[in-house]
């Protein structure tokens, strides 16, 4: 779906290569409570191999192990284990000094259940081999140190903990409200484009009114050569972004609050204008702004500083990002203007390789291994998300540690509502891009459709973003991999629109565009250069 940013193969290497190549972290609940005292518990997360160790998957099933402390220990050789021994407990010890496999291995020869590596950050230990302590099969899973702090200090020394792995649902909900939203944006601003493009098709018959659209232009268009040079400045972006992300994050923060209220505005206001009640207005340097209006402006002005202030409230923020985010993409698909086919085919065809490239190339180059799109999308430098099942992790940076890049739809899992919810939260993610980019065309489609009187390009295309959508969803799942969603929807869409023209016999029409936009733009040269000729051959 789009980048729902799980963690590809290379990038799942270099977090756990110290486990097995290409197998991803699991996230596990440690249940700590205090020894004499079960009301008094806590649950804390922990990172484990499910390749190397099977944990039960409830807490009933677990079994309850005493915690031994051994982080002033180093434990690196048998003689490091206390006189009154480890037999039967779960050791924590701190990292470094030697390989933690090392400590695993004598704190199984000392008999302990498991051995618990309590790490300042517990996402990026570096790699090892495994092949080289084969005997060792004690239970090793890595904790925060400020968790284990916090044990302490809530539950005393004396801690019993039950260590537990609760399985996640067969089902994703988040899917479903994904293709929602994806759907539903594309349909709604290609269908909006079109009410725009009739009342210009409208105003072309009307002197008065062509002159008054021609004050307030509602499209930017895209020609082919603004189509390639905006592809070339994404890509400038995306590197930019990825070398210098703790400044620039900031920069696409305060970027995207202005668009995306100003986006808010523009869609709100277009519904109230459409109420007749209450339409008082103010005066201002002659004009009239309507009241209604200027409050609009403050509660859209209002929902976007709201969001800036919050963005890192993991509980609800999230809802404010979405708002704002299908805000900002139904205006910009109202807005900006493919004029034919052509630029569509350019268009899709060059972000089309921008993202597998930067999906799926990138990786070869990076220095870690990593997908740009995939640490951009999930954000980099601290910024850690599960997603599908597999765990997104970026080199850790002390600058920026929260903050990601505010252009994705994003939608909790279930497991964010369950007992995982003190795991790094679980979510999907779906680009921006994933649904602008196709709807330009679509809004093309039900432009084109509008001047032709009728609507099959752009159901047709609208029901091929949602196979799209599906496919995209089915290849996820089975390759449990963040897939670039424009791979499946662009070659569904453009498929579908070429079909339909050439079924149509209209596809010399449809690829340079509809014969009008240039009559509109002769017409008003001619109206500027032969105002009076212009009158007297509308006369």
């Amino acid at each position: 779906m789009g980048r729902q940013s799980p963690l590809p193969p290379a990038a799942a290497a270099l977090l756990w290569g110290f486990l097995l190549p290409l197998t991803a972290a699991q996230e596990a609940i440690l249940h700590a409570s205090g020894n004499g005292t079960p009301s008094l518990s806590k649950d804390y997360c922990m990172l484990y191999n499910p390749h190397w160790t099977s944990l039960p998957s409830t807490l009933e099933n677990a079994t309850s192990t005493s915690l031994m402390n051994l982080t002033t220990t180093p434990l690196c050789n048998i003689s490091d284990i206390p006189p009154e021994g480890i037999k039967n407990k779960a050791v924590v010890v701190q990292w470094g000094t030697c390989h933690f496999l090392e400590k695993a291995k004598i704190a199984q020869t000392g008999g302990a259940e498991a051995l618990l590596v309590a790490n300042n950050s517990v996402l990026f230990p570096p790699s090892g081999n495994k092949s080289e302590f084969l005997d060792v099969n004690i239970l090793i899973a890595f904790i925060n140190h400020k968790d284990f702090k916090d044990m302490k200090q809530t539950l005393g020394d004396n801690i019993i903990v039950k260590m537990y792995s609760p399985s996640w649902p067969d089902f994703d909900y988040t899917m479903v409200v994904i293709f929602v939203i994806a759907v539903f944006t594309v349909a709604l601003g290609g269908y909006w484009s079109g009410l725009i493009e009739l009342e210009n098709m409208k105003a072309m018959t009307n002197t008065e009114d062509r002159e008054m659209k021609k004050k307030k232009e509602e499209y930017f268009t895209f020609s082919p050569l603004t189509v390639i040079i905006f592809v070339v400045i994404c890509c400038v972006m995306m590197v930019l972004l990825y070398f210098f992300y703790k400044w620039l994050v900031y920069v696409m923060i305060a970027i995207f609050c202005i668009a995306s209220a100003m986006s808010l505005y523009n869609c709100l206001a277009a519904l109230v204008r459409k109420i007749q009640c209450g339409q008082c207005t103010i005066t201002c340097r002659g004009k009239s702004i309507e009241v209604r209006l200027i409050f609009l402006s403050g509660l859209c002005i209002a929902v976007a500083v709201v969001w800036a202030v919050f963005r890192n409230e993991d509980r609800w923020a999230w809802i404010l990002q979405d708002i704002l985010g299908i805000a900002f993409c139904l205006n910009l698909i109202k807005t900006l203007k493919l004029p034919n086919f052509k630029s569509c085919v350019i268009l899709l065809g060059l972000l089309l390789l921008y993202d597998v490239f930067f999906v799926f190339i990138t990786p070869f180059i990076t220095k870690n291994g990593e997908s740009i799109m995939v640490e951009l999308a999930a954000g980099p430098f601290g910024n850690n998300e599960k997603n599908d099942g597999n765990l997104v992790e970026a080199t850790a940076q002390p600058s920026a540690p929260h903050e990601k890049l505010p252009v994705v739809i994003r939608v909790p899992k279930l497991a964010y509502f369950s007992v995982m919810s003190v795991c790094l939260m679980p979510v999907s993610i779906l680009g921006f891009g994933d649904i602008i980019v196709p709807g330009l065309l679509i809004a093309y489609c039900r432009r084109f459709d509008v001047e032709i009187g009728s609507s099959i390009y752009y159901v047709s295309s609208t029901i091929a973003y949602a196979i799209g959508m599906i496919l995209t969803f089915v290849v996820l799942v089975l390759m449990k991999k963040g897939q670039p969603a424009l791979l499946y929807l662009v070659p569904c869409t453009l498929i579908t629109a070429s079909l339909v023209a050439w079924r149509r016999k209209e596809m010399k029409k449809f690829w340079k565009g509809s014969s009008y936009q240039m009559m509109d733009h002769l017409d008003y040269a001619t109206n500027e250069e032969n105002p009076g000729t212009a009158e007297i051959s509308e006369k």
